[in-house]
């Protein structure tokens, strides 16, 4: 064991960690951990480890190796894959905050496209074809939002200037100011929500919560956007309703991922796809490292964590 605590960061160097993070705290000693299964040698020494950022399965193939591992912090909101392999007695922090403006922006961005038409344009464009089409609006609509966390609640901060009609909002459980409904009303709330944002996290209460009947109660020409994860909707029931033309998606997630070439899904006019792009942004980095930062001065001063899911 080396007298210094020893912290894997997800920088290639010392020069650039403490241009991201500022001057590490007195008492550690910094290692990089850029690519998920190129582990540094001090793997029985590390007790701080950042997981590089979309691979936190593969990250801990070796995670019984870090002998002395007592905090495991992810870039990720979800921790839903990694929490059953993360060793006894480690700590496991997720990203909650680093994402909620990316995320947010690309749900609006994804609704927009939709209702006005952008992924249509866009072909058209390479065919060098004008063709205007009629649009949908966010303005007036009856907007829910499935799962009103941070992200959620960014969701709505953005829609702010859009003059939607009413928002109803939805979490595990409900509170007030403002008011937000426990997710067991949902299916009574369906039928007059015309644009349903979807972030709710993934667990075993909400994959497949958007199956057939739920979607059924949708309106007719209702929009769903889902950036959460792609299990919370059935994708064969989303199919149905979109290949037929009653509602419409636009898709940052789906179940499987990534979608097959030869997905039907794919060829739906009325919906929008994009690669699980939510955190991809130029957002995202900065509000990373601080929170990279700030978690490492916490470790080091024995202050409680935030972020702690288990």
């Amino acid at each position: 064991m080396t007298s210094e605590r020893v912290v894997w960061l997800p920088y290639p160097d010392l020069e650039t960690a403490e241009a991201a993070v500022g001057e590490l705290p007195e008492g550690v000693r910094f290692e990089p951990w850029v690519k998920a299964t190129e582990l540094p040698e001090s793997v029985a020494d590390v007790e701080f480890a950042v997981v590089p950022y979309m691979t936190s399965t593969e990250a801990l193939d070796r995670a019984g190796e870090m002998t002395s591992l007592k905090v495991l912090q992810l870039q990720s909101a979800g921790f839903e894959n990694v929490l059953p392999r993360v060793p006894d007695g480690v700590t496991l922090c997720n990203g909650g905050g680093i994402h909620d403006t990316s995320t947010a922006e690309l749900a609006i961005a994804l609704a927009l496209a939709s209702g006005r038409r952008l992924d249509r344009f866009a072909r058209q464009q390479a065919d060098r074809q004008w063709a205007p089409a009629w649009g949908r609006s966010l303005a007036d609509q009856h907007v829910g939002i499935l799962g009103y966390g941070r992200i959620g609640q960014a969701i709505e901060a953005r829609l702010a200037g859009f003059e939607v009609a009413s928002v109803t909002r939805f979490a595990r459980r409900p509170r007030t100011e403002p008011e937000v409904l426990a997710v067991d009303e949902l299916a009574d709330r369906l039928p007059r929500i015309t644009v349903l944002f979807v972030i709710t996290p993934l667990t075993d209460q909400t994959e497949g919560l958007l199956d057939a009947a739920m979607l059924a109660r949708l309106p007719d020409d209702a929009l769903v956007v889902n950036v959460s994860r792609g299990k919370v909707v059935d994708t064969d029931a989303l199919l149905a309703e979109t290949s037929s033309g009653r509602l419409s998606a636009a898709l940052d997630v789906v179940d499987p991922e990534p979608l097959p070439a030869d997905h039907p899904l794919w060829d739906v006019p009325n919906v929008v796809l994009a690669p699980h792009v939510g955190g991809y942004s130029s957002a995202f980095e900065p509000r990373r490292d601080r929170l990279v930062a700030a978690q490492l001065r916490r470790f080091a001063a024995g202050e409680p964590l935030e972020n702690v899911v288990n």
